[in-house]
């Protein structure tokens, strides 16, 4: 496994109760890879979060709201 796609991260937020599970950038740090529109300076912030927050629900088969809802309760 390329740890690099971050194929085993998506197999494993699947076991993340939701209740359980935040979301953030490592910003100013790794960009998402499958960013399509990566910033000028090459650099990820917290606009990108939407980007995460869908890749998130996609992974675990829910809606962007209902893990937004669920996430910012846990925060």
């Amino acid at each position: 496994m390329n740890p690099s796609n971050g194929k085993h991260l998506k197999e494993l937020v699947r076991t993340i109760p939701l209740d359980r599970l935040m979301i953030e950038t490592d910003a100013p740090f790794l960009t998402p890879r499958d960013l399509k529109a990566k910033l000028p300076d090459g650099r990820n912030e917290p606009s990108i979060l939407p980007h995460i927050l869908h890749t998130v629900a996609r992974c675990i088969g829910k809606s962007s709201e209902e893990v937004a809802e669920a996430t910012t309760r846990t925060a």
